[in-house]
């Protein structure tokens, strides 16, 4: 599975942006799909991911400012971000796991996140 991730760039901390993560490949056995991020000097997070059943999880730091979904038909994965802060800047990767043969987690290459203040 290859992975392709877009839709960063700058904006005012307020702003919204919304990212893109699309998937190529052997898609067929993609179950969860989510964003991690990573901000210099700190660990990678985790930002958010959904299920193959559509169910969603929220790191507390972006709950009701983040709003993450896919389109199977489409093999793509949006983050759409609202109300951004400073503290959102990151590199943002997109990921995927798939189940055929075994879990296995494909990443993205990543794309970057900067919020002004």
């Amino acid at each position: 599975v290859h992975l392709k991730a877009f839709g960063g760039g700058l904006v005012q901390a307020g702003g919204s942006l919304r990212l893109s993560c699309a998937a190529s490949g052997n898609t067929f056995s993609i179950n969860n799909m989510g964003w991690y991020r990573q901000a210099p000097g700190k660990e990678r997070e985790l930002v958010a991911f959904i299920t193959s059943g559509g169910s969603t999880n929220y790191a507390g730091s972006v709950k009701g400012r983040f709003a993450i979904s896919r389109d199977n038909a489409k093999n793509t994965m949006y983050l759409q971000m609202v109300s951004l802060k400073p503290e959102d800047t990151a590199v943002y990767y997109c990921y995927v796991l798939t189940v055929a043969g075994g879990v296995r987690q494909y990443w993205g290459q990543g794309t970057q996140v900067t919020v002004s203040s």
